[in-house]
């Protein structure tokens, strides 16, 4: 045979083998996630709290109790994570955010939201009326957009 056909026969085996992997670890990775994801909807609350500053800080840096620190993995201490500053009741305390809802989360205003432990999961309700945030457009989005209002064309979604 020849051996550039016993080379590519090789690599072909190597990626097959490297691909079963990543899908048993990715569907056991989903099952945990969906265990997790179980357990914060069976411990969840409905806070009213007003929220007085949004951050995206270390976590040793946060100002969360010494046994939310000690139980993180060493990796993810070092990583930034969305933390909201409020106050509920007469009490102002750090808590971690979902990474999906944080930009939506209005600094200086009082809301409703759920809570699960020292998580806060999704905003549900809002005294007063919430800002409207543009999404944030790609580099090559904006460029054309610039481009095409130069031009005084309408840019087409």
């Amino acid at each position: 045979m020849n051996t550039g056909l016993i080379v590519f026969i090789v690599i072909m085996v190597i990626l097959a083998a490297a691909i079963v992997a990543l899908i048993f670890l990715g569907k056991r990775a989903q099952k945990k996630q969906d265990e997790q994801q179980a357990q914060l909807d069976a411990m969840k609350q409905t806070v009213t709290m007003l929220i007085i500053d949004k951050k995206r800080m270390k976590l040793n840096e946060a100002g969360l109790p010494q046994a939310v620190i000690e139980q993180t993995p060493k990796l993810l201490r070092r990583s930034k994570l969305p933390i909201l500053k409020v106050r509920v009741g007469n009490r102002v305390m750090s808590l971690i955010c979902d990474e999906k809802i944080f930009d939506k989360v209005p600094v200086k205003k009082e809301v409703k939201a759920s809570v699960s432990g020292i998580y806060v999961t999704e905003v549900k309700g809002l005294h007063g009326k919430a800002p409207v945030q543009e999404e944030k457009k790609g580099f090559f989005k904006n460029l054309i957009s610039k481009a095409q209002e130069k031009a005084g064309v309408k840019m087409v979604k």
